[in-house]
Order: structure tokens, then C-alpha cells, then sequence
């Protein structure tokens, strides 16, 4: 039997975890699974900053950011430890830690689309009025993709 790729965009949510969680007692068990978790997160912009108190305080608040990014680069090496501590082999097991050049539907379309996976296990909040007039970006996903198993858990 041929591998199945699975696609796991990570937004370190709660819904995440619950998708995590649910990749794990679905897909451990199984040998020709290759799962790769995908993070395209927001990069800290570059700011030349000259010596006041606005541009130090501008520079406080950036250096939190590029460490809430480094942490989070982190806690994804810890996620694939998870999935290999729970029955998945670790040559099979990927991170994607990217920066973001587009809207994170976009980027999760592109790499689905750029490395063929055969499913994509998304986590999704049902409810707010207002993603009936603007979509979800998970609505997004399942509406470009096709020949794609998409697995939603909220």
C-alpha cells in the first residue's frame, strides 16, 4: 500500500490540540502514514529604531513577538515528538515552520496543492454569525482543494 500523506495545519489552539489528539487515536496506528505539521506564522517586521522612548517600547514589543515565534518553532519540535511517542514513525513525521506572504488559507491551499496530500485534518469553530458573510478560512481550504480527504473536528 502506498503512503498517505497527511497535512496538519497547527495554530496552537485548544481545537488544535483536540485535531492533534484525533490524528493520533485515528492514524498511529498505521504504518504508511507520513504526517507533516504545517505553522505559517505572521514575521516580525523590521523596524529601524533610533534611540527615544516610543522606538524602545516599539522594540520591547517586537522582541516579544520574534520570542512568542521562536517558542512556538519550539513547542512544534514537542508536537512531533508527540506524534512519534504515539505509534507514528519518526522519518515520517515532518514540521513546516514558515513564514506568512498571504493569508493562511492560501498558504495551507499551496502546500496541500505543491505536496500532493491525500488528507488534511483541520480544526474549525463552529458559530460567529459573521463567517457566514465572510468564510471561514477552513471554508476556504475545502472549497479550492479536490481529490483531498478533509477531515474537520470541532
Amino acid at each position: 500500500m502506498a503512503i498517505q500523506k497527511l497535512l496538519l495545519p497547527y495554530n496552537f489552539t485548544r481545537l488544535d490540540e483536540k485535531a492533534l489528539d484525533f490524528v493520533i487515536s485515528t492514524f498511529g496506528k498505521l504504518e504508511e502514514i507520513e504526517v507533516t505539521v504545517f505553522n505559517a506564522y505572521t514575521p516580525v517586521p523590521e523596524i529601524e529604531t533610533a534611540a527615544s522612548s516610543v522606538t524602545s517600547k516599539l522594540k520591547a514589543s517586537l522582541s516579544y513577538l520574534s520570542q512568542k515565534i521562536t517558542e512556538q518553532e519550539t513547542e512544534l519540535k514537542t508536537i512531533k515528538q508527540k506524534l512519534v511517542d504515539n505509534g507514528f514513525a519518526d522519518g515520517r513525521v515532518h514540521t513546516v515552520f514558515q513564514p506568512r506572504k498571504k493569508e493562511v488559507a492560501s498558504e495551507i491551499i499551496d502546500i496541500a496543492t505543491k505536496n500532493k496530500f491525500d488528507v488534511i485534518v483541520v480544526s474549525h469553530k463552529p458559530g460567529k454569525a459573521t463567517r457566514f458573510f465572510t468564510g471561514s478560512r477552513y471554508n476556504k481550504v475545502i472549497s479550492a482543494l479536490k481529490d483531498v480527504t478533509i477531515c474537520v473536528v470541532s
